[in-house]
């Protein structure tokens, strides 16, 4: 986290009103160090809300299904 490229933003820019645009959000994941490690995190995490390594919450799930992943990480 200390090196992410989104420490010190305003977290509104990452959890957007559904139907807003995710675009600013996945432009500061796109430089970010740690981007992949984030994604890894959310994914395996089931994050249901906002941008996580520049991915959303349904593009996450998308990925989860790919992978065969639970629903919940705890399963």
């Amino acid at each position: 986290m200390v090196r992410a490229a989104c420490r010190g933003l305003d977290s509104d820019v990452f959890f957007v009103d559904q139907g807003e645009s995710t675009k600013a959000a996945k432009k500061v994941c796109k430089d970010c160090p740690v981007e992949i490690v984030c994604r890894e995190y959310a994914v395996y995490w089931a994050e249901r809300f906002g941008v996580w390594g520049g991915l959303s919450e349904r593009e996450r799930r998308g990925l989860r299904l790919r992978l065969g992943l639970p629903d919940d990480p705890e399963d």
